[in-house]
């Protein structure tokens, strides 16, 4: 969440801030009305409690004394504030729970070098790398669910006969070729991350700190007899491997990586790229993730950045740089870079991979501090994170682009370690 003392120092600067993500400047006018009133009621309150406190000392005083009646009124007076200070604990709390609720659920503020835009139509292409659309031949522009029906490498009936529509079933090769990606991925971070197996079924308060809850509850699947939620992305459960930590400012960057399956509704994606690989519900993906000191969040964000391009370029794959829009920018991101692949056989720009860089708006929320190399008082640390690898437009994109004339694939060079031998997934006789 953001800053509370922000809206009392620079109102005006977060408000046209979050303007450019397009969020209502009541909400922000809100939260700062409720932050005085919480702060009035709070000095109210205290102020209630030590007239209470110096009265109750009054009262011992005087019965010392042996003054009854100014015991008596002393003891009237205390009992008469002290409701007061009862009924503005109930108030201040209340106000205090609608306050957070409220900051909750207001973005975070844009890095000023993100580019203003309203929509994803506004997103900026930094660059494209390795794409050549002349070197595609007609044998590369068949979809991958087709390719995959044909090889036996991909079952989508089976999975929504299993499942539901959205959930997919990879066979022989092509549940090789995830694994392969997987292990990929893994292999290409080992050397500076390290590497997470955590749960993939969390609690409430593990998600409400990455942002998912509360904005985002309808994308994610919830298994309400035990209160806990699938994760949508391993930022989840790695995020909170640091909540409540304090760091000391030699130990950062912390670098970790997990390889995990992920769950996403999906909710209004119906008849919205939903054929094959290209929107699913259970997925795999190797992500990497980073603490790091405001100083540092600029250098980690563009290292995330390469190594996820990295593995594009280790595949063979074209791909593109995308810097997310304001308009575009998730809740709690202040900067992002998407990587897209191109994929021949659907003729589409698939994002792969989102490189996002929060500063300190999860770690609020995660309470996750360091201590500064001089020792003064704490601060908060910067998060960032990315697709290492995210399998299912990787696979679409790999198996469509490595297609050959006699309809059998060959996986790229780089997968071989992981292949048991077999490179080559074979056309039927």
């Amino acid at each position: 969440m953001i800053d509370v003392r922000r809206l009392r120092t620079e109102l005006d600067e977060v408000k046209a801030a979050l303007a450019r993500k397009g969020v209502d400047a009541a909400e922000v006018d809100r939260a700062a009305a409720l932050d005085v009133r919480r702060r009035q009621l709070a000095g109210r309150r205290d102020e209630v409690r030590a007239a209470v406190k110096a009265l109750s000392h009054q009262v011992g005083r005087a019965r010392r004394d042996g003054d009854a009646g100014a015991a008596d009124k002393a003891a009237a007076e205390s009992r008469a504030l002290g409701e007061e200070a009862g009924a503005l604990e109930a108030e201040t709390s209340a106000v205090e729970a609608e306050l957070h609720d409220l900051l909750l659920r207001i973005p975070n503020t844009p890095a000023p070098d993100a580019p203003d835009g309203a929509s994803a139509e506004d997103n900026v292409v930094v660059r494209v790398e390795g794409h050549d659309p002349d070197r595609f031949q007609p044998h590369q522009r068949v979809p991958h669910w087709e390719i995959g029906a044909h090889l036996g490498i991909l079952d989508l009936e089976r999975g929504a006969r299993i499942s539901g529509s959205m959930f997919v079933v990879y066979r022989g090769a092509g549940a090789t070729l995830v694994r392969a990606l997987c292990q990929l991925g893994l292999d290409r971070n080992a050397d500076a991350f390290e590497e997470i197996r955590p749960p993939t079924l969390v609690r409430t308060d593990t998600l409400t700190a990455t942002g998912q809850l509360p904005r985002f509850a309808d994308e994610a699947y919830h298994l309400e007899r035990d209160d806990l939620w699938a994760i949508p992305t391993a930022e989840v459960p790695l995020t909170s491997l640091g909540r409540d930590e304090l760091f000391d400012q030699s130990a950062l960057p912390v670098r970790l990586m997990a390889h995990t399956t992920c769950y996403r509704r999906e909710a209004g994606s119906a008849g919205r790229d939903t054929r094959g690989l290209l929107r699913v519900h259970e997925f795999d993906k190797v992500e990497i993730l980073a603490f790091s000191t405001p100083e540092q969040a600029e250098a980690v964000h563009l290292e995330l950045l390469s190594r996820a391009e990295r593995v594009l370029q280790e595949l063979g794959l074209g791909y593109r740089v995308v810097d997310i829009c304001t308009g575009d920018l998730g809740q709690s991101h202040a900067r992002a870079f998407d990587l897209e692949v191109y994929s021949p056989g659907v003729d589409q720009w698939l994002e792969v991979s989102s490189v996002s860089w929060f500063s300190d708006y999860q770690a609020r929320r995660a309470n996750i501090r360091f201590r500064p190399a001089d020792g003064r008082g704490t601060a908060f640390v910067h998060t960032l994170n990315g697709s290492a690898l995210a399998v299912p437009r990787v696979w679409a994109a790999v198996v469509e682009t490595n297609r050959r004339p006699d309809g059998s694939v060959r996986l790229p060079d780089v997968l071989a370690p992981y292949l048991r031998g077999q490179q080559v997934i074979p056309a039927p006789g």
